[in-house]
């Protein structure tokens, strides 16, 4: 029979008498990794133990800039319409002022009444366009600029107060932390929209929907800075710019009683004939996400056809006067 004799090497820690063994490092880089996992394992075990945190508490109103948004008004059918839709959506957004002001000599009950009704703090200023810059009978709404007074009669407020017919009377005081916004009566605003203008410090744009013959018109931002805008009628203007599309911070404006609007600034030139008095086109601050997000549509409401009533009219047996549309 064949005897194998099996041979195996000797255990590293058997070398022999007077040999050091070399296996302790191993054990011990052993040991300090389950003693690492331990700990870890007993942290996160504290960690399921603790209490969730508390839930970030969004600041108290009183700490927010208020917002201050100018909106000329003008008599037509679809007036109160128009302004109950708008008040609905500055009743969402917290420190707000509304300065709505009318085209007439002095306030009408419908806009008084709508005012009083809203909930919201506000400013009933009323100017009337001077005949000389007022659209004539079959005249497009693009040859002369509307609100020229009124926005810049909230402006007059702003500095000096006076002139209120309605809701708060006394202009803001020195130092107050705010903002400015001309929001015409027809367009369609998101909330998030005056949130991205809140904190602005010089003048804060973005991106218009539905105007100027495009989708969009807007800022064009490189680098977090305005860079040039997205436009095609008259490029360029010193600020092709929709008036819904930009901000003033309010200190800005106190600081420089001499911009104002300017009613006799070429067709399209009425945003600049302010803006150039305030801000250098490199200096906007960009906001919606660096003019990538539409926040604002020059939207129009269609003028109601009346042939119908026109009809029962000439019957007298028209819709009740009464009864406020």
């Amino acid at each position: 029979m064949l005897n194998i004799l099996w041979f195996s090497a000797p255990h590293p820690c058997f070398l022999g008498p007077g040999q050091p063994c070399d296996c302790l490092p191993p054990l011990r880089a052993a040991a300090e990794q389950l003693r690492q996992k331990d700990l870890r394992i007993s942290q996160l075990q504290a960690d399921l133990r603790r209490p969730p945190p508390a839930p970030a508490q969004p600041p108290e109103p009183e700490a927010l800039p208020t917002i201050y948004v100018v909106t000329p008004t003008y008599a037509r059918l679809v007036q109160k319409a128009e302004l109950v839709r708008l008040s609905q959506t500055l009743s969402l957004v917290p420190r707000l002022h509304w300065l709505l002001v009318e085209d007439a000599e002095g306030p009408t009950p419908l806009v008084s009444g709508l005012l009083a009704a809203s909930g919201l703090l506000f400013t009933h200023l009323a100017v009337l366009t001077p005949k000389a810059q007022r659209l004539r009978e079959g005249e497009p709404g693009w040859v002369r600029p509307r609100g020229v007074e009124q926005r810049n009669r909230a402006l007059d407020w702003l500095r000096s107060g006076g002139g209120a017919v309605g809701g708060e009377k006394d202009p803001p005081p020195p130092g107050t932390r705010g903002v400015v916004y001309f929001a015409d009566d027809d367009n369609t605003y998101s909330r998030e929209l005056f949130e991205e203008m809140r904190w602005t410090r010089g003048v804060s744009v973005w991106p218009v929907g539905l105007v100027g013959g495009l989708r969009f018109e807007g800022p064009r931002v490189q680098d977090g800075r305005v860079v040039g805008f997205h436009t095609a009628w008259e490029p360029n203007r010193p600020f092709p710019v929709d008036m819904a599309g930009f901000a003033v911070a309010l200190p800005l404006l106190l600081a420089k009683p001499s911009a104002r609007f300017d009613a006799a600034a070429p067709r399209g030139h009425l945003e600049s004939s302010l803006l150039s008095h305030l801000v250098d086109p490199k200096d906007l601050e960009p906001r919606a996400a660096n003019c990538t997000r539409v926040l604002v549509w020059h939207t129009r409401t269609e003028k109601p056809k009346m042939k119908q009533e026109e009809q029962l009219q000439r019957q007298g047996r028209g819709s009740d006067p009464a009864v406020e549309v």
